[in-house]
């Protein structure tokens, strides 16, 4: 292509709004496209133009170059930058001489797959000595390259494409063989009196340990009693347990949580078989089955206690204040969202949270009492709970909770970090 004829602005611009559709090969030598470059930078005196101008000689480049706009305001950059050294614009780069050399080969892959194989997948060091052994003390030729692989390519040698695509071992979660507990998902079937229970940590300090808060919640009802205990040992757990049951208005018949050792033991057991209630605890690969206590560990627990450290000496306070001011504020002033089973077209039920869906506690336990869906202690009546509650406003009730957790937080003395 001859463009030398191509002399101001207005004919580039003429050219590229009549050659849009053009396409030009870009098979050619990249030196001949790096001389076309710098002739019409010079032709053009492109650093004497205006904005528009250079803008314009861009998109003509680019065009007729093949290259990308990036790649034309690298080009003209290092053009601007050599042209008063009158060094040309030459491409720098350049492929090597001679491609690199593969050392190990396919037949060395499969030979590692096969010692790995045969041994079981050991650690690298003996593998590799292994390999040494093959050579040096047995004679085989075909280890010659291999006695001389160092650990570390071992290791990649077994994660490139070649190893993969021969030998690629997937192992399962491997389930915790306790006979405490049933293995299964909660089924209330509507019924309040379900419970699922999950523990939060208030973080560390120095390697000194603090408080862990206890999330209780029932699964259809979403009642909610927080508990706070200085460990999770039995001497602490067990009592915390007992007040945590004693806390629901209704009857406990299923107590759900994770497989940690804190529930997951003969003592729990022995409590939960004293009261009758059937304890079950989380599938693996089923991340849903508690995961409405652990939603609450954040909307609730994280909200309102943070994630600072604190001391365990503190949770005798804070287990009052979660029984006499916080659970109160739960269940009979916070609402909470329940949504509403809807098919859609697959067949798939899906979850909608509608406004009119959005309930507290105890109104949802108004609802459920009257379908016959919960069954209420000895001593404990819908009516009592229902004058608990219009005892204070919902504001009157979130302020003085909040006035509470003030002094309670005031209360907390930091201690001293180590020098």
């Amino acid at each position: 292509m001859n463009e030398a004829r191509l002399t101001t602005i207005e004919q580039i611009e003429q050219f590229l709004s009549a050659s849009t559709s053009i396409e030009f090969s870009t098979a050619g030598d990249d030196g001949e496209r790096y001389g076309h470059i710098s002739r019409v930078l010079t032709r053009f005196d492109y650093p004497g133009r205006k904005k528009r101008e250079r803008g314009v000689l861009l998109r003509y480049l680019q065009h007729t170059s093949g290259y990308s706009r990036a790649q034309v305001t690298r080009l003209v950059t290092r053009w601007q930058r050599n042209r008063l050294a009158a060094v040309p614009l030459v491409k720098r780069y350049r492929a090597p001489a001679a491609p690199f050399v593969r050392k190990y080969t396919a037949l060395d892959v499969a030979l590692l797959v096969e010692m790995d194989q045969a041994h079981e997948d050991v650690c690298g060091p003996a593998i590799a000595h292994l390999l040494q052994r093959a050579y040096r003390d047995y004679d085989d030729p075909r280890y010659e390259r291999l006695a001389t692989l160092s650990v570390s390519h071992l290791y990649n040698l077994r994660k490139s494409a070649g190893y993969q695509a021969q030998r690629r071992s997937f192992t399962k979660t491997r389930p915790v063989c306790h006979a405490i507990g049933v293995r299964k998902a909660p089924g209330p079937e509507g019924r309040a009196g379900f419970v699922r229970i999950d523990t939060v940590h208030q973080g560390d300090q120095d390697g000194v340990k603090g408080v862990y808060h206890i999330t209780c919640v029932d699964a259809v009802s979403q009642w909610q009693v927080e508990a706070c205990v200085q460990g999770l040992s039995e001497a602490f757990l067990l009592p915390v347990l007992a007040l945590i049951m004693a806390q629901f208005p209704f009857v406990i018949a299923g107590f759900h949580s994770d497989n940690g050792s804190e529930y997951i033991n003969h003592q729990v057991v022995k409590l939960l078989e004293k009261l009758r209630i059937e304890q079950t605890k989380s599938r693996s690969r089923h991340s849903n089955d508690n995961a409405l206590a652990e939603s609450k560990n954040a909307s609730v627990v994280r909200k309102h206690m943070g994630y600072d450290h604190i001391p365990q000496a503190y949770a005798k306070p804070i287990n009052a204040f979660y029984q006499q001011t916080f659970n109160p504020w739960l269940n009979l002033h916070r609402p909470c969202l329940f949504p509403t089973l809807i098919r859609n077209a697959k067949g798939k039920l899906v979850k909608r949270y509608k406004h009119e869906d959005v309930k507290t506690p105890l109104e949802r336990l108004v609802q459920l009492d009257a379908e016959g869906l919960v069954t209420f202690k000895l001593g404990i009546t819908l009516d009592t709970l229902k004058i608990q509650a219009k005892s204070q406003t919902d504001l009157a009730a979130a302020q003085a909770m909040q006035s509470a957790k003030r002094e309670l937080f005031a209360s907390f003395v930091k201690p001293k970090r180590r020098a």
